[in-house]
């Protein structure tokens, strides 16, 4: 394994900001992974660099996650387990499910990333998250080196979080994801966001699993700029969820405010939580569109926040705590930051 020096991570960061790694090592199996953690404790890890924003440079050991391979594990009529190793493109690896007849995620199409920060961020996209279909979780211990395993249950997945971002941060490096998917009579999510609308569009009236992937990718590209052209992170900030009393208050000073009804988790079928756009309310307050400087809020999607050239991790996240403080003033609504900022 060659450890380089002050390495620009402006090619391992989908915002493309430009900082440097005071070392940096590329591993691309679990025993050069085992051996690195083995020898090197003060570390930063890196995949895709799709769910961060960079703000300084890293005087750590930059360990870039690399560890490639699809298996699959058992399978019968019905349903095909597979194992992803976690340095596996995320969205090549839907296409290619897909092109395997294997159904579970065709609406998480499109997502920028790896298959290893997948169950960190339990990323999700209209209607559905990617803790429906994960089985386990294999990573290594940072402090012992050692392998550990996880159930579905022992990741404590919740929306845009999981054990991963709390209790486990810092503390292990994925190295494999497991999913269970089907093979026939695939459950087809459609009726969240504008699927629906462009299967009809397109007249297609029994959509198979690709054709709900290309409506998601269809829509997510009229919406979302290409990180390779424009540097984002896709949606920066949470969707909220408030209180129906909440809800309420905000409906009657703005009637035509979109959410989602989600059920409350406190075992009473008939309380009821709703989930607000982000999107909406920063569009709502005028941020959509706006540029400051080198960096700005995109054009076409208010919920991503992009870096049109040059600009420095710490001058979007001032734009970022600019638009929350917007919004808790203006809708008494905290916005929480999606994203991972790297300090």
């Amino acid at each position: 394994m060659n450890i380089q020096q002050n390495i620009s991570l402006k090619a391992y960061n989908t915002f493309g900001i430009d900082v440097f790694a005071k070392r940096f090592v590329s591993v691309d199996s679990v025993y050069n992974l085992q051996k690195i953690l083995a020898q090197e404790k003060n570390i930063f890890l890196l995949s895709g660099g799709s769910n961060m924003l960079l703000t300084q440079n890293i005087n750590k050991l930059v360990v870039y996650i690399n560890i490639k391979g699809i298996s699959v594990d058992f399978e019968n009529e019905n349903e095909v387990f597979l194992t992803v190793n976690s340095g596996e493109n995320w969205h090549e690896f839907v296409v290619w499910c897909i092109s395997q007849n294997y159904g579970g995620l065709e609406n998480l199409s499109l997502i920028p990333g790896r298959v290893g920060t997948s169950p960190i961020q339990n990323i999700g996209a209209y209607g559905v998250e990617v803790k429906n279909v994960i089985t386990k979780v294999e990573a290594i211990d940072i402090n012992t080196a050692k392998r550990v395993e996880f159930s579905n249950a022992d990741c404590a997945f919740g929306y845009r979080n999981s054990i991963f971002k709390n209790d486990l941060k810092g503390k292990v490096v994925i190295t494999s994801v497991s999913f269970k998917l089907s093979k026939k009579q695939h459950q087809l999510h459609t009726n969240y966001g504008a699927i629906e609308q462009q299967l009809t569009a397109k007249n297609i009236i029994n959509p198979t699993i690709k054709d709900v992937s290309d409506a998601v990718i269809y829509i997510r590209k009229s919406k979302l700029p290409d990180p390779k052209k424009i540097g984002n992170s896709g949606s920066f900030f949470k969707n909220p969820v408030i209180s129906s009393e909440k809800f309420i208050k905000l409906q009657e000073k703005h009637p035509t405010i979109p959410f989602y009804k989600v059920e409350a988790n406190n075992n009473t079928a008939s309380t009821f939580l709703y989930k607000i756009p982000a999107g909406w309310l920063i569009e709502t307050v005028g941020f959509k569109g706006k540029r400051y400087g080198d960096c700005g809020v995109h054009e076409k999607q208010a919920l991503v926040l992009v870096n049109y050239n040059n600009a420095q991790g710490n001058d979007i996240l001032s734009l970022a705590k600019k638009i929350q403080k917007t919004i808790l003033d203006t809708f008494e609504i905290k916005l929480e930051i999606e994203v991972n900022i790297i300090k």
